[in-house]
């Protein structure tokens, strides 16, 4: 039972893990808003999330040269990173703009909120089908 209800939430649960990376990348493009040379990331969501979905990793293989490496895997996003394209020529070599940061940040929070309530629905229904109301 446990794996049925596992199978039916797994998209929703990477959708939402790949949600909280990205916004966790839109946030770090605001904060360094006046960091000189810093570059805009961001992550193609669909890609990602088609990538996940299908089960393919996004990081590389790591080689062991010495038997006393740890054996690991360079994965450790989610999703690929990005540089966003700069839109307007800044002096100090930045590329955030900010109008661009906080509409797709809240943009992300939109639809992180609506996985959470499509999930909460899902979860309802089925406590509802359990207790046959």
């Amino acid at each position: 039972m446990a794996s049925k209800l596992d199978n039916l939430l797994a998209f929703q649960h990477q959708a939402l893990g790949l949600r909280v990376h990205r916004q966790q990348v839109l946030a770090a493009n605001i904060a360094n808003a006046d960091t000189p040379n810093y570059k805009a990331r961001d992550i193609d969501f669909s890609a990602a999330l088609k990538n996940a979905v299908a089960g393919r990793a996004n990081g590389v293989d790591l080689v062991r040269t010495a038997s006393g490496h740890l054996p690991g895997s360079g994965e450790n996003s989610p999703a690929a990173l990005q540089y966003r394209r700069d839109m307007q020529a800044s002096a100090d070599g930045n590329t955030v703009n900010m109008d661009v940061e906080r509409s797709q940040f809240a943009e992300n929070a939109v639809f992180y909120e609506a996985g959470i309530t499509f999930i909460s629905g899902r979860l309802r229904t089925m406590l509802t089908a359990i207790q046959g109301q």
